[in-house]
């Protein structure tokens, strides 16, 4: 009997199994349909489906050609039987670490959690030895078995360690988030009020700048009229005579002394007051040395998340307890066949490849 020919009885044998009621999760409808499809279009694949169906079949019988003892491969379907199962395990991890270099997602399913736990293994080795941080892209969806071996840890690869893992990272970002903001809104009014009294003293200290200046014009005049009052006898009569038309003399001379030392005595009050303000402004202006630089740092930090209401909105942000997320961003997900059957989470799941 030709390979080819193994179709319908395989095609009835399943109709037999759905029609006697034990469906009842429609596996067998769909395998007929696969069936039927594949004997409807044979031509379209470069092996024929008997010789895609043999190494299921009968696969303890040695295969005539060489490439059917290891793999056949087609667009959709890649049988791979080796009578060692290392053998299959290496090159099934292979195949993974090929596809989760292609960034394919990939569903690993195994018919008990010991088998699944060694397969994971096997591919968390691959990935790793082939560069690659496993840890990102593999997940077990039920607690594994096995705790570590060769220094891989499986209950680090769990679904729910790495969801428990995601949420208490994202609540410690959250926390130092909340810190950050909570200290730059402390800061903020505070080097506020400090800006505006280094304004004010920047201010106070021009206005003793001026009087200092004015109050030393004042006093070289002084000084400039009490030498002149000293030598006006020794003077020459013509330069005496050229002071008075410009009605400069003895009596003018003390006058305009005794106005210059008023106008002292009220610029050396005026510098007290603007001291004493000074003396008042400096301990309020002051900003302690760390203080600028960590408030710069939190402005910039909460700038470039979208200002303090964008990063109040994140705070106030809940979760996503939704389980489907995680799953979709692994690369590669473990689980056993009555788990992915059981479980309605994988049914609106897709993939790139199904290993079994």
């Amino acid at each position: 009997m030709k390979a080819f020919d193994l179709l319908p009885a395989l095609i009835q044998l399943v109709a037999h199994q759905e029609s006697a009621g034990g469906d009842a999760t429609g596996l067998a409808a769909r395998i007929r349909h696969r069936l039927e499809d594949i004997s409807h279009h044979s031509t379209s694949y470069y092996f024929g489906p008997a010789d895609r169906l043999v190494p299921w079949v009968a696969p303890d019988h040695p295969a005539p050609e060489p490439a059917l003892r290891s793999t056949i491969l087609t667009s959709v379907l890649t049988p791979v039987w080796e009578p060692d199962r290392q053998a299959r395990r290496t090159r099934l991890c292979a195949i993974m670490t090929e596809l989760v270099k292609a960034n394919k997602r990939v569903l690993l399913i195994a018919p008990d959690n010991r088998t699944l736990d060694e397969t994971l293994l096997a591919s968390a080795k691959a990935l790793r030895g082939a560069g690659l941080q496993y840890r990102s892209f593999l997940c077990r969806y039920e607690p594994p078995t096995i705790a570590h071996e060769g220094g891989i840890n499986l209950r680090e690869l769990s679904f729910d360690a790495q969801v428990s893992a995601f949420l208490g990272k994202s609540q410690s970002d959250k926390a130092g988030l909340r810190r950050k903001l909570t200290r730059y809104l402390e800061l903020a009014p505070i080097l506020r009020y400090k800006a505006e009294k280094q304004k004010d003293l920047d201010e106070v200290r021009h206005l003793e700048w001026r009087l200092l200046s004015a109050m030393g014009d004042v006093q070289s005049r002084i000084h400039r009229l009490e030498e002149t009052l000293a030598r006006y006898e020794s003077l020459a009569i013509w330069h005496r005579l050229g002071m008075q038309v410009v009605g400069s003399n003895v009596g003018t001379m003390q006058e305009n002394c005794r106005l210059y030392e008023v106008q002292k005595q009220e610029y050396l009050q005026e510098l007290e007051v603007a001291q004493a303000r000074i003396n008042e402004l400096q301990p309020e202006a002051y900003v302690e040395p760390e203080m600028r630089p960590e408030y710069d740092e939190l402005k910039d930090e909460i700038h470039r998340l979208g200002g303090v209401e964008r990063v109040r909105e994140i705070l106030a942000t809940e979760e996503a307890t939704s389980r489907r997320p995680f799953l979709q961003a692994k690369r590669v997900i473990a689980a056993t066949a009555a788990k992915v059957a059981g479980d309605t989470i994988f049914a609106p799941l897709r993939y790139d490849a199904l290993f079994v």
